[in-house]
């Protein structure tokens, strides 16, 4: 049950401009946890993760032989190298069991550049999991400094990862309902809505789309 009523609808200010983190937990983050929880057992031997290892320690626990953070630019401490995720620059190839893209592929324009070179990353076998945008707000903090590009569909999704993966090799989902697109566009926090609302699943209101995508063995 919604501890706060949704606003009006006439209203031009929401409730949040930060994707309700200065309420709560984003609402995002049910379901792109959920599917990294789902798909665990892909996170393992050498993982490559974008920015931190967060998700990485999480979900991959003891599977994980060696955990790689890649950054854009220097000066991350976190970060194990630099590279650039669409052209592949400085990013080993074939040498990746999971990468874990959160999130990731709306802030870079080349998107059909970073799922190429996220391809060639992988070593055969390996498994990318990509969680994208769906319906959202523009990220002000990540516009303002390298760009905000993209929302996706399940089909653009597929589309894209098709370029790259075999049709097979793929599978798409898609998370939320139209009132989760509203709660999450007006910035409301996880624990303003129920479980039930959570888990609906409308297809015509894709707030968060995923993708599970494995290269291939010889």
């Amino acid at each position: 049950m919604l501890q706060d009523p949704l606003p009006p609808q006439r209203s031009t200010q929401p409730v949040s401009r930060l994707f309700g983190t200065d309420r709560g937990t984003p609402i995002d983050r049910y379901y792109i946890e959920g599917f990294l929880q789902a798909n665990q057992q892909s996170i393992r031997g050498r993982v490559m993760e974008v920015g931190d290892p967060t998700y990485t320690r999480q979900f991959g626990g003891d599977r994980v032989t060696q955990s790689d953070v890649l950054h854009a630019v220097p000066g991350n401490r976190k970060a194990t190298f630099v590279g650039n995720l669409e052209t592949g620059a400085g990013i080993p190839a074939g040498a990746f069991d999971c990468i874990v893209l959160t999130q990731v592929l709306p802030f870079l324009y080349d998107v059909r550049g970073a799922v190429r070179s996220a391809y060639a990353a992988l070593a055969p076998g390996g498994t990318v999991l990509a969680t994208m945008a769906g319906i959202s707000q523009i990220s002000r903090y990540d516009m303002d400094r390298w760009g905000d590009f993209w929302r996706f569909t399940s089909l653009s999704a597929r589309r894209l990862f098709e370029e790259a993966f075999r049709p097979g090799d793929l599978a798409v989902e898609t998370f939320g309902n139209v009132l989760i697109a509203n709660a999450f566009l007006q910035g409301m926090a996880l624990h303003e809505v129920t479980r039930q609302e959570l888990d609906f699943r409308d297809a015509d209101y894709e707030v968060i789309v995923t993708v599970r995508a494995t290269k291939a063995s010889p």
